[in-house]
C-alpha cells in the first residue's frame, strides 16, 4: 500500500425525511443561495421541502443549473452571489447542481478570470461554504472536494479540485430519487460503477482494504442496478444505491492505490463536442481502456471477473474478454449504448477527440502511458 494523506470533513444526513434538518445545518445567521436545476424538484415535493425547512433564513433563488454545468450559468451566479450579499451556498439536485456550487463557492473570490481555475490550475485560496441536499444517486459530488465545469463556447470540459471545496453536509433521502426518469437512474449507476472502476482497475499494491470495499460496492451498484428499473420504488435498493454512489468517490478507495480516470478525462471531450451525458462516454470508453490496458490490469481485470461477475473458467486472456463484455453487457442493460458509431461519431472525429489529452498536457492511466496517440487508438476501438 502507498503512502496517503487522508481528511474528509463532510458530515452526511441519509434517510428518509431528513431535508427537514437543514435548519440545522446552516448557520443562523447565513443569507443562503438556494442553487439547483430545472423543475424536477418543484414536481417531486423536494423545492417544498426544502423552501419549509429555510423558512426562517433569508433566501434567494437561482435555477437553470445545466446537466453539464456550464461555465457562463455559473458566472452568472456568481453576480448574483456578490449582488446579494450571500453567505452560504445551498446546492439541491444532482452532481452537477453540487459541481456549479463549488466552481461559484471559488470563482466568487478569486483574483483573476475564473477559468484559470480550470484551464490553468489556478488556487484556490479561499471559498464559500456549501450544503448539498441530494436528488441523485451518481457523482459522489456530495461528499468530495472536486468538480467538473464545461464550457460550450470554447468546447470544454475540465476538472478542478481543492480542499476548501468540501460541502459542510450533505443530505442522502432516497425517497427523494423514486420520481426520477428511468434514464438519469441508469446514468447514476453507470457513473457510479465506473468511478469504482478508475479507482479499483489498475496494478495490486496489497491494498486490501480498500480493493475489499471497492469490490464490494462494485457487487452491490451491478446487483442493485439490474433491480432498480423495474423497482423504482423499492427504498432499499434506492438506498444502498445512492450510499453505493457516495462512497464510489468520496476518497476512501483511492487511498494509498493507484488511480487510473483516463476514461473520465477522454470522455470531456464527447461531452464538449458532441453533448454526451458523462455517464455515457464512460459507458463507451470504459471498455476500450480495459482492452487496450488488459497486459498492465490483468490481475485486477481478473479479480474483478471472479468477484464481481463470477467469471472463473478459461484462459486469462479469455477470462479478461469476458470481464469486458460483461462491463459491456451490464452497460447495456441499464440502457446506454456502447459504441461511437451509436452516437454518429465517425473515425474523421477522432483525432479532434483525442487532441484534449495534449491540449491540456495530460499523461493518462496509472502509469501515464496514455497520450493523444493511444487515446485516438483507444477511441477507435469502440467505433
Amino acid at each position: 500500500m502507498n503512502n496517503f494523506e487522508f481528511y474528509n470533513p463532510v458530515k452526511v444526513v441519509f434517510g428518509k425525511g431528513t431535508i427537514a434538518r437543514l435548519s440545522a445545518l446552516i448557520p443562523e445567521d447565513a443569507k443562503v443561495l438556494f442553487l439547483y436545476g430545472g423543475g424536477s424538484i418543484h414536481k417531486n415535493g423536494v423545492y417544498q421541502q426544502v423552501i419549509a425547512a429555510l423558512d426562517t433564513f433569508q433566501v434567494i433563488e437561482f435555477s437553470g443549473i445545466e446537466a453539464n454545468p456550464e461555465y457562463d450559468t455559473c458566472m452568472d451566479a456568481v453576480e448574483v452571489v456578490k449582488q446579494e450579499g450571500i453567505s452560504f451556498i445551498l446546492a439541491v439536485g444532482g452532481g452537477s447542481v453540487v459541481d456549479a456550487a463549488k466552481f461559484i463557492s471559488a470563482a466568487v473570490y478569486y483574483e483573476g478570470e475564473p477559468w484559470d481555475i480550470l484551464a490553468k490550475g489556478g488556487q484556490i485560496k479561499q471559498a464559500m461554504p456549501i450544503g448539498a441536499v441530494m436528488t441523485l444517486a451518481a457523482t459522489g459530488s456530495e461528499m468530495n472536494e472536486r468538480a467538473v465545469i464545461s464550457r460550450s463556447s470554447i468546447t470544454e470540459k475540465l476538472n478542478f479540485s481543492s480542499p476548501l471545496l468540501f460541502p459542510q453536509f450533505a443530505i442522502l433521502d432516497p425517497e427523494v430519487t423514486y420520481s426520477l426518469p428511468a434514464k438519469q437512474v441508469a446514468n447514476g449507476v453507470v457513473d457510479s460503477f465506473i468511478h469504482v472502476v478508475e479507482q479499483y482497475l489498475t496494478y495490486p499494491v496489497n491494498a486490501k482494504v480498500q480493493d475489499s470495499f471497492a469490490e464490494g460496492l462494485m457487487k452491490v451498484i451491478v446487483e442493485e442496478g439490474r433491480k432498480v428499473l423495474k423497482q423504482p420504488t423499492d427504498y432499499d435498493i434506492r438506498a444502498n444505491l445512492m450510499w453505493a454512489a457516495t462512497n464510489a468517490l468520496n476518497g476512501w478507495i483511492g487511498q494509498g492505490v493507484p488511480q487510473d480516470w483516463s476514461s473520465h478525462r477522454m470522455g470531456y471531450a464527447l461531452t464538449a463536442q458532441f453533448g454526451l451525458d458523462h455517464a455515457q462516454t464512460l459507458a463507451v470508453i470504459l471498455p476500450g481502456v480495459m482492452w487496450y490496458m488488459r497486459k498492465e490490469k490483468q490481475e485486477k481485470i481478473l479479480r474483478m471477473g471472479e468477484v464481481v461477475f463470477h467469471i472463473t473458467e478459461g484462459s486469462a486472456e479469455e477470462r479478461i474478454l469476458r470481464t469486458i463484455e460483461a462491463c459491456e453487457t451490464f452497460f447495456r442493460e441499464m440502457g446506454l449504448k456502447t459504441r461511437l458509431e451509436e452516437y454518429e461519431i465517425e473515425e474523421k472525429d477522432l483525432n479532434d477527440l483525442a487532441a484534449l489529452v495534449d491540449r491540456m498536457g495530460w499523461k493518462l492511466s496509472e502509469r501515464g502511458n496514455i497520450d493523444s496517440k493511444a487515446a485516438r487508438e483507444i477511441l477507435a476501438l469502440r467505433l
